[in-house]
């Protein structure tokens, strides 16, 4: 709901609008040639910039003069009258420069609001000039040098941007979190889990089914648990994602994000666990010596395009390590055949190496960290949740289309066939 200054605002403002159309009056600047070409001695920019705070002025004295009449005359029928100035505030290119603006009121004392200042006081969106020149690796402590054009410019100090920065990136995260998913068309979700300044951020990404990928959602944790990602696939299904619908799910390895995964799409959901994920916890278990060998063989098993060729030389492998290191046995043998799901889709070998492994969400996170280098303290609430939302929507202006998009209809033809679709479900996707 509008507060009154808001309506007050938005009413000056269609005013002004309708007091330029009604006969487009004309507003004439006139500028000394000796100021001008003191101001250029400094740049053009100076010139720019100080002929267009003259230029606003222009405005506002036109406006006044529209409302209140020609000064020092009078007028039978008068409805408002000049009241001085005071001091405003004009946003120029995310910083606040100082103007003087002249008040109005009616003949009953009532202030009336000026459309051309609330359009100038409104200005750019400072928030989003600020959260910009964060994401792009400019600190708080250095905005004000950074940014400012005016000498006499205010409002860049660290606190002040730091308050503009946590006003952008909760509007931001909140659009993120509750942008609605009803016709969002998904051939696969992919959900990870990596530490973050002690604690656990869950993030899912969806690939549509013309290959592009997008940020879904994110949630913060002390661990990775079932009740974490839980809620998090619960807020999918509220915001309108159809887990009915037949795709591949491509997770970390966790046992936690596999049992929220099954209880929302099903026991019989196509789930592929990570092979680099699963590659990285086999060789934790081994000596510097055997690490390179083994590697190799996993390497080469995950190769192979074959599903019955890849899991035999994975069983060989794991009867080898039995006698090597059972507990690099026992890694490799939990979750292995969800390792080889996108063999048994039978997927092309260009969109099988995006969809056997979650790479695609460490690669955001990686340039999440770079967002966020520049972070000295962190804080409880929602610090951690908007800087990783932020860092997050910074890597998807970055995403691309996945490689071997063209082959997506394979791996939804084969989904359908292993999975079947509820009648309605077949009957969208023959529509499209």
């Amino acid at each position: 709901m509008k507060k009154p200054y808001q309506i007050e605002s938005q009413r000056a403002v269609k005013q002004l609008e309708a007091m330029a159309a009604d006969g487009n009056p004309a507003v004439q600047m006139v500028l000394p040639m000796a100021e001008m070409v003191g101001w250029l001695r400094k740049g053009v920019g100076e010139l720019i910039r100080q002929a267009g705070l003259q230029l606003m002025d222009l405005l506002m004295q036109e406006e006044v003069r529209e409302l209140a009449g020609e000064r020092s005359q009078r007028q039978a029928e008068r409805t408002a009258s000049r009241w001085g100035s005071e001091r405003g505030y004009c946003v120029v290119m995310g910083q606040k420069v100082p103007i003087e603006r002249p008040r109005v009121r009616t003949t009953d004392n009532q202030e009336l609001r000026l459309g051309s200042y609330e359009m100038f006081h409104r200005g750019e969106p400072l928030t989003e000039t600020v959260w910009e020149k964060l994401m792009l690796g400019l600190s708080t402590r250095k905005y004000g040098q950074a940014v400012r054009e005016f000498s006499e410019a205010y409002g860049l100090e660290k606190s002040a941007v730091s308050e503009h920065f946590i006003e952008a990136s909760r509007a931001k995260l909140k659009d993120m979190m509750e942008r609605r998913l009803d016709q969002t068309r998904l051939c696969a979700l992919l959900i990870d889990a990596t530490p973050f300044e002690g604690q656990q951020m869950v993030a899912a990404l969806g690939i549509r089914e013309d290959g592009r990928k997008t940020i879904l959602g994110i949630r913060q944790g002390a661990t990775e648990n079932a009740t974490v990602v839980g809620e998090l696939l619960g807020d999918l299904v509220e915001r309108g994602l159809d887990f009915t619908e037949p795709r591949l799910y491509v997770l970390d390895g966790g046992k936690a994000l596999t049992a929220a995964v099954k209880k929302h799409a099903g026991e019989s959901a196509a789930i592929q666990r990570c092979q680099v994920h699963k590659r990285r916890n086999v060789l934790d278990h081994l000596t510097d010596e055997q690490k390179p060998g083994v590697a190799k063989r996993l390497n080469a098993a995950y190769a192979l395009e074959d599903y019955a060729a890849a899991k035999q030389a994975l069983n060989t492998l794991h009867r080898e390590l039995m006698d090597l290191n059972p507990s690099a046995a026992r890694s490799l043998g939990e979750g292995m055949e969800e390792t080889l799901t996108v063999h048994r889709l039978h997927l092309p070998m260009q969109l099988r190496k995006t969809m056997a492994s979650t790479n695609v969400i460490e690669s955001a996170f990686s340039i999440v960290e770079q967002v966020c280098r520049n972070v000295k303290r962190w804080h409880g609430g929602d610090q951690r949740e908007r800087w990783v939302g932020s860092g997050l929507l910074v890597a998807q202006k970055q995403f691309r289309r996945v490689q071997g998009y063209k082959q997506i209809p394979a791996l939804i033809k084969e989904l359908e066939a292993l999975t079947p679709s509820k009648p309605e479900v077949v009957k969208r996707r023959k529509a499209s």
